[in-house]
């Protein structure tokens, strides 16, 4: 087994996220895998297992999560009990942490005495990260299902909210995201062949099915059947973004579809950027802080950047890690930041800590 290697993990309600970190700090490996873990605890089990086969063996493994929120417990303090004894079965319990948002790691034990101590914790261990190495900025992670606002001053990550209660009043977590948002959650009414249409309050389609028309959807982002069940083509999203408004794919050209696609996606962006224009509001940031971005929908992140005349840092670009594990490791920035926050701890980190000159858009 390599001396050095830790494993980082975020253990999400509808996917397993793991980045594996090796000497000195630098990025070896980055896998994201669908995990419904509202199906039960085999779904863990199973991805738990694929993720080890790709990632190997290692001497520390490092834990986030936010699956404990899923209706599959009683209460999120159910939740953790029962992730932290699925990872301490599979890893050991000598061989685990488990971030604590307020004192950087426990063990096992450490947890059962406090559950709530490391729920829903991921996205300070990326702000965290990124403040170590972007000390002015704001850290912007949009994911499948939502999207993290942490401002970063001097170093220090400077929130409002700490769990996602205050974080959601505070607009530091904002409940949307490019993949597994319902449409009906995204507008109430939507423009549509010259009139005003309410939109069905019911799961037709999905976020995904609104960036695949306008063409921005990542490759491997949408890992989760459809609304249907049907295909991931574009008539396909046609057809059940049709059914969002009561009609049929066929009632109307492609190009209406999309024009629909394309407005839906404007209106989530503008969710965003005033929630953004809020939390900057708390805690303004010098005119050339950037935006760090992070998530399988950080293109919107880039939009909204390019809108405040405002530098873009891809998250990345800031660890050590070969440029065709950049998009991965961006994509699953909290697994990647638990992993390195875990090597910091036991001394496995060799300066320099970053990876040099950032990507910037």
């Amino acid at each position: 087994m390599p001396p050095d290697a830790v494993i980082g993990w975020d253990l999400g309600g509808a996917h397993l996220k793991a980045v594996r970190i090796g000497s000195g700090g630098r990025v070896e490996g980055a896998v994201q895998l669908p995990c419904p873990l509202w199906r039960g605890l085999t779904e863990l089990r199973t991805a738990l297992d694929l993720a080890l086969a790709e990632l190997g063996a290692a001497e520390l493994h490092a834990v986030t999560m936010t699956g404990e929120m899923v209706d599959l417990f009683p209460t999120r303090a159910d939740g953790v009990r029962a992730l932290v004894a699925e990872m301490a079965g599979r890893c050991g319990p000598g061989q685990l942490r488990f971030f604590d948002a307020g004192a950087g790691f426990l063990s096992a034990d450490e947890v059962a005495d406090d559950p709530l101590r490391v729920a829903s914790a991921n996205w300070l261990a990326a702000g965290t990260v990124a403040a170590a190495l972007e000390p002015d900025a704001l850290f912007i992670d949009v994911g499948s299902t939502t999207t993290d606002l942490i401002p970063i001053r001097g170093g220090r990550v400077m929130v409002r909210g700490r769990d996602d209660a205050a974080r959601l009043v505070s607009g530091e977590l904002v409940y949307t995201g490019v993949v597994r948002t319902p449409v009906m959650a995204m507008a109430d009414t939507v423009p549509f062949g010259g009139v005003r249409v309410p939109v069905m309050a019911e799961w037709f389609a999905a976020a995904a099915d609104v960036y695949r028309l306008t063409g921005q959807l990542p490759h491997g982002a949408d890992q989760h059947p459809t609304a249907d069940g049907g295909d991931k083509s574009v008539p396909a999203s046609a057809r059940r973004l049709a059914r969002m408004i009561g009609r049929d794919a066929e009632s109307a050209a492609p190009e209406q579809w999309r024009d629909l696609a394309h407005w839906l996606a404007g209106a989530q962006t503008q969710r965003l950027r005033a929630a953004l224009e809020r939390v900057l509001s708390g805690e303004p940031l010098p005119p050339n802080a950037p935006l760090v971005v992070a998530g399988v929908g950080r293109f919107l992140a880039v939009g909204l950047a390019r809108a405040l005349s405002r530098r873009v840092v891809e998250f990345g670009t800031l660890l050590p890690v070969e440029p065709e594990q950049r998009d991965r490791v961006t994509d699953c920035a909290p697994a990647a930041a638990i992993a390195w926050l875990a090597a910091r701890e036991q001394g496995k980190l060799s300066p320099p800590v970053g990876a040099g000159p950032s990507r910037e858009r």
